[in-house]
């Protein structure tokens, strides 16, 4: 991506190639996406820029910094929310569970890997429909529910075979295989091993080493150390030709290979395979694979006898788990902490977002929520009613009462008019415009009933009792109405001018009315009637 690109469809396609890859460079895929997200900026493309940045978190978790994307995680979930992007809310599922599970909370990972699925449609790729369930299967099988796991596999392998895609095949394959290993079904295990071999040869497809590792691993767990061996060496001799490969990917395998060697008797070949581990370890600082080629050691020197060495090695093991243990809890805070801040900074943005768009005297939604939701609505509505609310000879009452009793008329009558209006169009809302001025949007009312729901509304405000509040002065509403064919096309500009007209006319014709225009005429409404 060094070049730049200035066509949301090429950008798209460079984004899928790093979402629907198969194994990654975290750190070259991390300086795409990065790039793409700027030019998806300046194109104004948002869509295609939140992905990116869904990218980069996957990338910076991938590349073992959790905390950072857990920070990123909840603001690209929420915006996926507010504009019902559900394949990105499934992709981002996906991420956080697999952050869950770097946790070690197998019960979020799950919860997420669930919603992954569910949230998939018609427009996922292949690689999202076999992918989420593998992981799905993956989750399961973490949270000990292996009958589960297996039934998720064989709908993801059955989908594979379908879709014709034998790279994430062979990777389900391998992740059924490690599943059943890490859940101690070693005959399961080696039995999904052997079709992974067996699929392998048959397209001549050359396993990568981290699925030579599983089938080495699962060879050793069977007994059948000598095969494991020739697995591991192969695995080995491979490592650097595949694509990309983890730092830790090397000493793994070589530990492995020792676990091998060990269980053959070939101690002197199992030395060396763990002194290489160790070594690697100590350069690239794999605190987490040095513990377990410490635990390895002290079995290796057992395996020879040396029972002195076997129990220092052991000790030397257990202090160094303690402190692993001590380091990933530590870690695991800060990306807890990390989440817990990036959703709090969410629920504060929220809360702001939710009284920028609140009147402060009534609670009642403001014209900054109107401008927001009243087009949407204009465009989702077949039939749909606005009407502006204005209480008559208000002046008088902040005149001869004060303006705080003002305040209270207008809190009273904003809580009657919700109230009304929710009792007749639970879709709607009240807002209001500023002053005494108040706005009621009616979705999937046509203008005659709802001119006759506003008349019920105008009567229960000035119905209500208001003595306790205005000693005596009364407290009555104008309203004009306008609907979706008040004008060819309407916009809101249209609709709301249309209703204003109509409102100055309830108050040139007495006050205290409805009038409402239709293409035909124009109707007005007091005590129910109406006139021309």
């Amino acid at each position: 991506m060094e070049d730049p690109v200035d066509d949301a469809e090429q950008l798209s396609v460079a984004l899928l190639e790093i979402e629907d890859a198969v194994v990654w460079d975290a750190v070259a895929s991390l300086d795409r996406a990065v790039v793409i997200e700027q030019q998806a900026l300046r194109l104004g493309d948002e869509m295609l820029a939140a992905r990116a940045r869904l990218c980069q978190a996957n990338m910076w978790m991938r590349s073992g910094d959790v905390a950072t994307a857990a920070r990123q995680i909840s603001k690209i979930h929420q915006w996926a929310i507010d504009h019902d992007a559900r394949r990105l809310q499934a992709r981002t599922h996906l991420v956080w569970a697999n952050i869950h599970r770097h946790l070690g909370d197998a019960a979020q990972c799950l919860e997420h890997s669930v919603l992954a699925v569910e949230l998939l449609d018609d427009q996922a790729t292949p690689h999202m429909q076999i992918w989420h369930r593998t992981k799905l299967a993956d989750a399961l099988g973490l949270n000990n529910s292996l009958e589960a796991a297996r039934q998720r596999y064989a709908q993801a392998e059955g989908l594979a075979y379908e879709l014709d895609q034998p790279d994430l095949l062979i990777m389900l394959l391998n992740n059924w295989a490690y599943c059943e290993y890490s859940a101690g079904a070693h005959e399961g295990a080696e039995e999904v091993a052997s079709r992974l071999q067996a699929l392998a040869a048959r397209h001549g497809h050359q396993l990568e080493p981290n699925a030579l590792d599983t089938i080495g691993s699962i060879q050793i767990e069977n007994g059948h150390f000598a095969e494991a061996e020739r697995t591991l060496q192969i695995g080995i001799a491979r490592y650097g030709e595949g694509r990309y490969e983890d730092a830790d990917a090397l000493p793994e395998y070589l530990l492995t290979l020792a676990q091998a060697q060990r269980g053959l008797g070939a101690t002197d070949r199992a030395q060396q395979s763990l002194d290489r581990s160790r070594a690697l370890c100590l350069e690239r600082d794999l605190g987490d694979v040095l513990v377990r080629v410490q635990q390895e050691q002290a079995e290796l020197h057992a395996a020879r006898g040396e029972f002195a060495e076997a129990f220092a090695a052991h000790k030397v093991f257990f202090a160094s788990f303690k402190r692993l243990q001590s380091q990933q809890r530590e870690a695991q805070a800060r990306t807890r902490q990390a989440m817990f801040e990036a959703d709090e900074a969410l629920r504060e943005a929220e809360r702001f977002r939710e009284q920028a768009r609140r009147d402060p005297l009534t609670g009642l939604r403001n014209r900054r929520f109107v401008d927001e939701e009243l087009p949407r609505l204009l465009d989702a509505s077949e039939s749909l009613t606005v009407a502006i609310v204005d209480l008559d000879h208000f002046k008088r009452i902040n005149d001869q009462l004060s303006h705080d009793v003002g305040d209270q008329v207008l809190v009273q009558v904003a809580k009657v008019l919700e109230t009304e209006l929710t009792a007749v169009a639970p879709d709607g809302f009240v807002a209001r415009l500023g002053g005494e001025e108040f706005l009621m949007v009616l979705p999937g009312a046509t203008l005659g009933v709802a001119t006759v729901r506003l008349d019920g509304i105008r009567r229960a405000v000035g119905g209500y009792e208001w003595n306790g509040i205005t000693r005596g002065l009364p407290v009555t509403v104008s309203v004009g109405a306008a609907d979706l064919y008040s004008a060819p096309a309407p916009t809101q500009a249209d609709l709301l001018s249309i209703a204003d007209r109509n409102l100055y006319a309830a108050k040139r014709a007495g006050r205290d009315r409805v009038i409402s225009a239709i293409p035909e005429a124009r109707h007005l409404y007091r005590d129910g009637a109406s006139a021309a």
